[in-house]
């Protein structure tokens, strides 16, 4: 109970509200990415097999798309990507956008920024890095969303 009550206090410290959306919430994504990387086609593998619904489009600016998107600096990875009223970079596993999608907060989205080895997408055989998954908003607040491996 005390661990839940120090989570809410510090959403509402940084302004994030947990608003439940909606049943039926849309499980469609839209992915940017370079039209060469390999690991792009890798997690919209493992969103499809995940059950969302992918559209992918290959572009040579993701630096406007990125910027387009308000990601804050720091939190860059190779794909951006787009579901309901979220921004999604980098490598952020499909349960952790469904329960973005679940929750609702007030926020930009979720980043797992860089290329962490072992998160959706990055796999090499058995290595599997720590990462975190970063829920951040327009303000510049960020708090850790999730964390894996």
């Amino acid at each position: 109970m005390k661990k839940q009550t120090l989570a809410l206090g510090l959403m509402a410290a940084l302004g994030f509200s947990t608003t439940t959306v909606a049943a039926g919430a849309a499980q469609s994504i839209h992915v940017y990415k370079s039209p060469t990387c390999g690991c792009c086609e890798d997690w919209i593998d493992h969103l499809e097999d995940n059950g969302f619904e992918v559209e992918a489009t290959n572009t040579n600016d993701m630096g406007r798309i990125k910027a387009d998107a308000g990601l804050l600096a720091g939190l860059g990875s190779c794909h951006t990507a787009f579901v309901g009223d979220y921004v999604i970079e980098g490598h952020v596993p499909a349960d952790d956008i469904k329960r973005l999608i679940s929750e609702a907060p007030r926020a930009t989205g979720l980043s797992v920024p860089g290329m962490p080895i072992g998160s959706p997408g990055m796999e090499m055989g058995d290595r599997k890095d720590h990462y975190k998954v970063i829920l951040f908003n327009e303000a510049g607040q960020t708090r850790i969303f999730s964390q894996h491996n």
